[in-house]
């Protein structure tokens, strides 16, 4: 594990939460964003950035970080919602209401978000919104936050490939593979595909 970044605002009272997103990339389906605060006892040497995990590694740590984090939220934004206002408005949706189904239950003092951008937290909050690249692989509360976003969005991949079998969604997730663009092309859109998403990967255009 990489050497944790010194962000932390010690003047602040409350909690570390951290922040990730799955599903920013995939062309169907929705993106979910997790936050976590996890206790100072927690083992923190079983966490990793997501994507390093194995599928049934990230499955085995999920109930593990559900039952001894301090508290955890799940936000789901359709694919809908991401046609309408785009893929990057919608993962910093889905963290900002992470972030407010937390903060109603304890108090936030540093909200650390995966990635280059921050989400916007009303102005009566008084947490500390820091951006960390990388830092699924840096912050054990984005990390714990990746396998929760990570294990939430598969799991309800998995169960539209009972509704959507044609189209592999159990394997590839909704990511734009060989065979999910092949099964597109034989059988068009479903209502989960991000019609957005689909002009440019269909079309090869280049995204604007």
């Amino acid at each position: 594990m990489e050497e944790q970044p010194t962000l932390f605002d010690f003047s602040r009272p409350g909690f570390v939460c951290g922040c990730d997103e799955a599903g920013r990339g995939p062309l169907a389906g929705p993106v979910c964003a997790a936050a976590c605060i996890l206790p100072q006892d927690f083992d923190t040497t079983v966490l990793d950035d997501s994507k390093k995990l194995s599928e049934k590694r990230r499955f085995e740590l999920e109930p593990f970080i559900r039952e001894n984090a301090i508290d955890w939220s799940i936000v789901f934004i359709d694919q809908e919602e991401i046609d309408s206002i785009n893929i990057l408005a919608a993962t910093m949706k889905a963290m900002a209401m992470c972030y407010e189904e937390i903060a109603i239950r304890h108090p936030i003092s540093t909200f650390y978000v995966d990635g280059n951008r921050t989400p916007a937290i009303p102005s009566d909050r008084d947490a500390n919104v820091v951006a960390v690249v990388k830092g699924d692989s840096k912050i054990p509360e984005i990390m714990a936050a990746s396998i929760l976003a990570k294990t939430a969005r598969d799991r309800f991949m998995i169960e539209m490939d009972a509704l959507y079998p044609q189209y592999g969604f159990a394997v590839h997730k909704g990511y734009g593979t060989r065979a999910h663009i092949q099964a597109l092309e034989e059988f068009g859109p479903c209502p989960l595909h991000r019609r957005t998403f689909l002009r440019r990967i269909l079309s090869r255009e280049e995204p604007v």
